[in-house]
């Protein structure tokens, strides 16, 4: 793990974020283009390779780049560490929950310990972070939790269960928190991206240990080979995607919901038309079980 240290430089006005996962991907992006404009970023890393990918980019930016290391998993890791950034850096901004992997693979094959770390990093992970630092927003009234979900959160497919079951997850968690903070000034934004062009499909995705044959020739076996394929030629510019995220955490009234991606809009709006239509199809039976009154 790489040392809980900070680089000396001065503190420059702006917003302070902290972003979860910030040694690559979505995460890394972000981080650059808050700092790009003039804002301080504490990202949270694994590795010390994780903590020299920030700082690759520390000179090159108008604002401050910070790592600190941490293990979203452990409670006491994240209280501690959000306990630090507070005291170290101040008021936190904006907090982006953006940790997170796949598990991708029939949901017979995921063991249970499989299936328990991925809910452990997506969503127990976020819920430990969001708990840290809301005492501190409560007291000011004033915050913004960004969750980076998944379209796959809104229109799950065959061969994601588990993935996508987190996903899910933090998409509710992320709706009812929005409605239990507002009133306390503090915003909730759910992030839900299509495939973006990052290392996801080559070094975030996990598959189950366990191989079961009969899954070869459906429709589970599909995201694993998708993924792979498609691993470099994701449609989503990741730069512009933090570039979006940014744009909405800056806003005074940003939105609870926000889709990343022409072909997240098209899954999202597939899955509502298709639920919507068998819905209706049943609305006799589902009427059918009001109490008589007579």
């Amino acid at each position: 793990r790489p040392s809980r240290a900070f680089p000396l430089m001065s503190l420059r006005p702006g917003k302070t974020w902290l972003i979860t996962g910030a040694s690559s991907g979505l995460g890394l992006a972000l981080a650059k283009c808050a700092a790009q404009g003039g804002d301080t970023v504490i990202g949270t890393v694994r590795t010390d390779a994780g903590a020299a990918a920030l700082y690759d980019y520390a000179s090159e930016v108008p604002g401050t780049i910070h790592s600190i290391p941490l293990d979203v998993k452990d409670r006491g890791d994240v209280l501690s560490a959000v306990a630090e950034v507070e005291r170290r850096f101040g008021d936190l901004d904006i907090v982006v929950n953006n940790a997170g992997y796949g598990l991708i693979g029939p949901l017979e094959e995921a063991s249970e310990a499989e299936a328990r770390a991925q809910f452990d990093v997506n969503v127990f992970g976020a819920v430990w972070v969001i708990q840290a630092v809301l005492p501190a927003m409560r007291a000011r009234r004033a915050g913004h939790i960004i969750n980076i979900t998944s379209v796959s959160g809104l229109a799950p497919w065959a061969g994601t269960a588990f993935y996508t079951a987190s996903k899910y997850a933090l998409e509710a968690l992320g709706q009812t928190l929005h409605d239990e903070v507002a009133a306390l000034g503090i915003h909730v934004t759910n992030v839900a991206p299509g495939g973006l062009r990052t290392e996801f499909g080559k070094g975030s995705m996990a598959m189950p240990a366990q191989h079961i044959a009969d899954y070869d020739a459906g429709v589970g076996r599909m995201p694993q080979q998708v993924y792979k394929e498609t691993a470099g030629q994701e449609p989503g510019d990741t730069d512009k995607a933090a570039q979006a995220i940014v744009n909405i955490a800056g806003a005074d009234n940003p939105p609870l919901h926000l889709l990343l991606g022409k072909d997240a809009l098209g899954y999202w709006r597939d899955k509502q038309a298709s639920m919507t239509a068998e819905i209706n199809a049943l609305e006799d039976v589902s009427l059918s079980i009001a109490v008589s009154e007579d």
